[in-house]
């Protein structure tokens, strides 16, 4: 039940609250901060899988769980990523414009992407899967509530202005109740792989954080700035990774070896990720004060 029906009803809510903090100018900044939006988008949809194709040789994880790994990384980012952002102050139009541009691009990406990886860890043992159908279900799940939110906020600002705190909190709760439930449906299959699967997305997670905050730097963006770019790029939204994870095998209730990796991040993510953006939080904190 929560996999097969809660799952892909929570994620379209998760992204419909999206929906609803975005407006057209948050597509038309892309134009206006485009080394700031490049850098990100570069490090997100190229860096990120890079990355997680080395890490998941290094650290052996088997073919399945690889794919799922890259099913991770391959997830664009979503509402946790705005709100941690506002709290570490960093440039939150840059952080929403990531957000929705590679959300909408994910309709594309991810199949093409996933396809890829399984050529890659896989070969002739992948399941048959369809990029077409696997692109449709991605759209229907992720960029068409998300297009739903927009609209609503477009014809119904004061509402969807009342209501959007809501909803993100809403959508907060139901992606703790997705991982715990999977994780706790599934309690012996993430026991025996979190000893490997932990310190991969552990990795994963601190590096991106770490290359996301300082190619921004490099690239004279301001700690802001370097900040959007840091979290959009080192945090994923677990639930699309679960939930593609599942699309792709249709394990029922049990969760496969293509949403696992993404479950265990939804874990480790926060324990992870905390202390950095409240160093985060500090060095903007003290940019202000010098400004």
């Amino acid at each position: 039940m929560i996999i097969k029906v809660f799952l892909p009803l929570s994620l379209a809510f998760i992204m419909f609250a999206l929906g609803l903090g975005l407006t057209v100018a948050d597509f038309k900044r892309v134009a206006t901060e485009p080394v700031a939006f490049a850098l990100g988008a570069i490090n997100q949809m190229l860096i990120l899988p890079l990355l997680a194709v080395g890490l998941a040789t290094i650290f052996g994880l088997e073919a399945a769980m690889a794919v799922g790994f890259m099913v991770l990384a391959f997830s664009p980012g979503g509402v946790t990523s705005n709100v941690l952002t506002k709290f570490a102050k960093g440039d939150m139009a840059l952080s929403i414009s990531l957000t929705a541009v590679i959300s909408v691009l994910s309709i594309v990406t991810v199949p093409l992407f996933v396809s890829l990886a399984m050529g890659h860890f896989m070969s002739e043992s992948a399941p048959d899967f369809s990029i077409i159908g696997l692109g449709v279900q991605v759209f229907l799940l992720v960029t068409l509530p998300v297009a739903i939110g927009m609209t609503v906020r477009a014809k119904a600002e004061s509402f969807a202005l009342g209501f959007e705190p809501n909803a993100n909190k809403t959508a907060g709760v139901l992606f703790v109740i997705i991982v715990i439930g999977a994780l706790a449906k599934n309690w012996d299959v993430f026991i025996t792989n979190l000893p490997v699967l932990a310190p991969a997305v552990v990795a994963l997670n601190i590096v991106m954080l770490a290359v996301g905050f300082f190619s921004g730097k490099l690239f004279g963006l301001g700690s802001a700035r370097a900040t959007s770019i840091s979290i959009e790029t080192g945090i994923q939204n677990a639930t699309v990774g679960i939930t593609v994870g599942t699309l792709i095998l249709n394990t029922g209730d049990a969760l496969g070896p293509f949403s696992l990796p993404s479950a265990v991040y939804g874990i480790t993510m926060y324990a992870v990720s905390i202390p950095f953006i409240y160093w985060l939080r500090t060095q903007n904190s003290k940019a202000e004060e010098a400004s």
